[in-house]
């Protein structure tokens, strides 16, 4: 195990996409699983909070910063297993860069990924709010994973149908901080052609009819040009992908309630009987329109769901703007969007 010394009073915001985070007491860069367990542990010990980071895409911190123990996930490392003819399972390091595997794997010919292409974070991350895109889901290709859990101290092995996966969740986020995730074991099909698109915007973009298929790296190309278009790939000269992409998800409400909206309004029946509805619609249709915000602290100027710093906003600023736009989508339609990052030292109104 290689053992470093936390770096003190290391300022939050260099290591997240909004650019936001005060200090935190101690920062540590682990690279490897024994060197981050140890220190999540011995700050457990202790009795000092933690707060672990990815690629600090899915976080928004506070301008107080954190006051303790921040770690930094960067275990790299991956295995394959071609043992079936059709078929690849990859386990893959917590601390790989997301996009980097979906890139080899189109580049590969394995299928499954391409989809979720240009999110940013890391593969540690992608289980615990099951990200998704243009109609894929992490959780349709995850087999399993393995975790510390710092209640009882153990390495635990999840299989998939264990880990509660859900519309933007999973059991690791419905449990904050219990389960340190290692490494993510994916099962992806050997096969140049991604399986026919789910989402309308980007078979239009593909000129694909109901049905038919592309190749991986076509369909790879159109998600990122898609992504580009509405500053969801994130550049740091591009002030509206300075943020955490979607700040809020879609709603999944009662029939009953879906039903008293306006005709216009998208509504997506789900499997329970309930609605899953469009975020950016109630949005837009409370009053906020794209640039709206407060001080430097806006909507992006391409996608409502995104909350951005355009530069020079603070943490406090942002949850300002989302309080008030929940607050306004809650007075028009009686709906209370939820908030896809996490709030560190943060609440909303």
């Amino acid at each position: 195990m290689r053992r470093s010394d936390p770096e003190p009073s290391a300022r939050l915001a260099d290591h997240t996409t909004f650019g936001l985070g005060g200090p935190a007491a101690r920062l540590l860069r682990a690279t490897d699983e024994a060197e981050l367990i140890e220190a999540v542990r011995r700050a457990d010990r202790a009795g000092d909070p933690v707060l672990v980071l990815g690629a600090g895409s899915n976080v928004l911190i506070a301008d107080a910063g954190f006051p303790g123990l921040a770690v930094l996930v960067a275990t790299s490392g991956r295995r394959v297993d071609l043992a079936a003819p059709d078929r690849v399972r990859l386990t893959v390091a917590a601390g790989q860069s997301w996009d980097g595997l979906v890139a080899e794997t189109v580049e590969r010919g394995w299928a499954g990924l391409e989809a979720l292409s240009g999110i940013p974070g890391t593969v540690g991350a992608a289980p615990i709010q099951n990200i998704g895109a243009y109609g894929a889901e992490a959780a349709e290709t995850i087999v399993g994973l393995r975790a510390w859990d710092r209640r009882t101290g153990q390495i635990v092995t999840w299989a998939a149908a264990d880990c509660a996966f859900a519309y933007r969740s999973s059991r690791f986020k419905t449990e904050p901080g219990r389960h340190l995730i290692l490494s993510v074991d994916f099962q992806l099909r050997r096969d140049p052609l991604s399986g026919p698109p789910r989402y309308a915007e980007l078979a239009t973009r593909l000129n694909l009819e109901p049905g038919q298929r592309a190749r991986l790296d076509q369909v790879r190309q159109a998600v990122l040009e898609l992504r580009r278009g509405k500053s969801m790939l994130f550049d740091p000269a591009d002030p509206d992908s300075c943020g955490a992409g979607s700040f809020f998800t879609n709603p999944v409400a009662p029939a009953a309630l879906a039903a008293g909206l306006p005709e216009t309004a998208p509504r997506y029946p789900q499997d329970d009987g309930r609605v899953k509805l469009s975020a950016a619609w109630l949005i837009e249709r409370a009053g906020f329109w794209p640039g709206y915000g407060l001080g430097p602290a806006r909507l992006s100027s391409r996608h409502v769901l995104a909350l951005t710093n355009q530069g020079g906003a603070s943490a406090a600023q942002v949850v300002a703007l989302a309080s008030r736009i929940r607050r306004g989508v809650a007075d028009q339609f009686g709906v209370w969007l939820e908030v896809e990052p996490t709030l560190v030292g943060l609440s909303l109104d």
